[in-house]
């Protein structure tokens, strides 16, 4: 049996799953599209596959979706706010374990120039060039610091991560790629933003990087929500000889996002003997915020040199309230009903049952075969959807399921899994056979759209469907391998080392003076 059948054999025997497929978390809830800041766009967790890594997880959670490279002249800053988690559960519990949280802090340099007579302060993040050896220039800068929280994150044991350089518990984070002028070498720059870091109860280090990256998910975001306005949604509607996975744009292809990037190694993630995690980002808010009508600047915040705080125009209060929640890519966007979206990103994994209505009947096969009915689309006449919780909500067995586990969402990894070579990575993860990608966690070049379509569309049943309406199922089962958005991930498009997403774009591509 092949890596496709045993995974498909596996997903069989299971018995309750959420269904997830079309778009990235982007401006995925009500309340979360008033507050991009918060708003988390993807969860990466992977074997580290970068040269001399091994051994090594690596978690990407990146926020801030649809980051214009010219979003200029206040640029795309965290929240300081805010508390942003990557939380790790490695008891299959659906509780964290482990919570790495990271707090910002936004400073101005008080940069000024003459005019006249007069010291007026300028209103740019720089007024010259840049990179890892001259800040001098440099208006703003964003600093964070690294926190592990063992047990429930907030009454938990907490202890500060540092920098394994010189002992810092403040981290530093690069200025946007603002463009060639401003930044000549972004790459040189930004990596010089790696930190080595200190994890407290690990004997060995790990690493950080927070800053701009480009968005590495892909999808055909206008067409999807047009009505599923794709021409080949299927690929063997496509003219022979085309490739229907690459005829439609990339509709996150100019944009960039923020991304929490953390290395750790595996045995410090893991309990036990157990090689299996999970894990979900989230982001939260305090309880009360009440605005400034006349804000002042704020000279007690930032280093030494510091002046005022761009920020500071609200004061929170209050217990910290969750607003954005991200494991499995997709959930909310297209599982969750519209009356539920802001309760799903405020829920934890531990809460799932309360969604259980979602998962068990589904509607996107439903609309899927409304509007292409016509083309041969069928919905699994299924229900309860008994196909899908091996793959998203325990794990699937022998592959990524932990020893215990209770039912929840979140992206699993197993940490023992050999890992595939970047040149040799299938896109379509272990529904292609390649048992280190996607859903055993989650790697940047997986392209989780075209998976979890095809999932929902029943390639895990078998067969695909018994109704009377569907009188040559195995035929159905067949074409359900091969629904498509009609956009494929370039392995060209991303990095094979950490911080593993591409460079951002810049705001302009080359310096005038070039």
């Amino acid at each position: 049996m092949n890596r496709q059948s045993q995974w498909l054999a596996a997903a069989v025997s299971a018995t309750l799953l959420p269904l997830t497929a079309l778009a990235s978390s982007h401006r995925e809830a009500p309340f979360i599209t008033t507050r991009s800041k918060v708003d988390g766009t993807d969860l990466y967790l992977f074997n580290s596959y970068e040269t001399g890594r091994a051994g090594y997880v690596t978690m990407i959670a990146s926020y801030q979706p649809f980051e214009n490279p010219q979003g200029g002249p206040n640029y795309y800053t965290m929240d300081p706010s805010a508390l942003y988690e990557i939380s790790i559960d490695n008891t299959g519990s659906g509780k964290e374990a482990l919570t790495f949280q990271f707090r910002f802090t936004t400073v101005s340099n008080g940069l000024a120039v003459m005019a006249g007579a007069k010291s007026i302060p300028v209103p740019l993040v720089n007024i010259g060039p840049v990179s890892a050896g001259s800040t001098a220039s440099q208006n703003v800068a964003e600093h964070y610091t690294l926190t592990l929280v063992k047990g429930d994150r907030r009454t938990g044991a907490a202890q500060a991560m540092t920098d394994a350089t010189d002992g810092s518990a403040t981290f530093s984070k690069p200025l946007d790629n603002i463009g060639a002028k401003s930044i000549a070498d972004y790459p040189t720059y930004a990596a010089s933003f790696i930190h080595t870091i200190v994890i407290p109860g690990c004997s060995m280090p790990g690493r950080v990087f927070v800053g701009q990256r480009q968005d590495g998910f892909v999808v055909n975001l206008g067409e999807t929500f047009d009505l599923v306005n794709i021409k080949y949604p299927v690929t063997e509607l496509a003219p022979a000889g085309t490739n229907a996975r690459q005829l439609a744009p990339n509709s996150l292809a100019g944009y960039n996002v923020t991304s929490i990037a953390l290395e750790v190694p595996a045995a410090c993630l893991t309990a036990g003997t157990d090689p299996v995690i999970g894990a979900w980002t989230t982001a939260s808010l305090r309880q009360a915020s009440v605005l400034n009508s006349q804000p002042q600047s704020d000279k007690s915040v930032g280093s030494v040199g510091a002046t005022a705080s761009p920020t500071g125009t609200a004061i929170q209060g209050g217990a910290w309230t969750q607003v954005s929640r991200l494991g499995m890519p997709l959930v909310n966007e297209l599982v969750i009903g519209l009356p539920d979206k802001d309760r799903f990103n405020a829920s934890s994994p531990s809460g799932d049952a309360q969604f259980a209505d979602y998962v068990t009947n589904p509607s996107l096969p439903v609309l899927l075969q409304t509007l292409f009915g016509g083309a041969g689309v069928l919905a699994p006449n299924v229900y309860p959807r008994t196909d899908l919780v091996a793959a998203f909500l325990t794990g699937i067995k022998g592959v990524n399921q932990p020893k215990a586990v209770t039912a929840a969402e979140e992206l699993r990894l197993n940490t023992s899994t050999a890992v595939t070579p970047i040149a040799t990575q299938n896109d379509l993860g272990v529904l292609g056979g390649d048992l280190s990608g996607f859903p055993n966690g989650r790697r940047p070049i997986d392209d989780v759209v075209d998976i979890e379509l095809r999932v929902a569309m029943g390639v895990l049943l078998s067969p695909f469907d018994k109704s009377a309406a569907d009188p040559d199922p195995a035929s159905d089962a067949s074409r359900q391998l091969h629904y498509t958005d009609g956009v494929e991930p370039n392995p060209a498009n991303y990095l094979p080392a950490f911080p593993y997403l591409n460079t951002p774009l810049g705001g302009s591509p080359t310096s005038a003076n070039d």
